[in-house]
């Protein structure tokens, strides 16, 4: 559900949304979403001093309280 959500999102935010990809790492007590958009659209993900990408964030630790699991939001360039 994460996954799928980070990606609505980062689709909406980029010119080039076939370029995003998002990669699934579970772990036992945490899950890491690995966010790749294309290198002109990382600034829109990430946003001015990062506030989209802490709203992202924030959404993501909404969504995961549910599971009990710890989401964690990794933007790779």
């Amino acid at each position: 559900m994460e996954r799928e959500l980070v990606e609505y999102i980062a689709k909406a935010l980029v010119d080039e949304p076939d370029a995003v990809e998002v990669n699934l790492i579970e772990g036992e007590k945490s899950t890491i979403l690995e966010l790749k958009v294309s290198p002109e659209d990382i600034g829109k993900v990430i946003g001015k001093h990062g506030r989209i990408a802490k709203a992202i964030r924030t959404l993501l630790s909404a969504t995961s309280t549910t599971s009990g699991k710890r989401v964690v939001l990794e933007i790779l360039d």
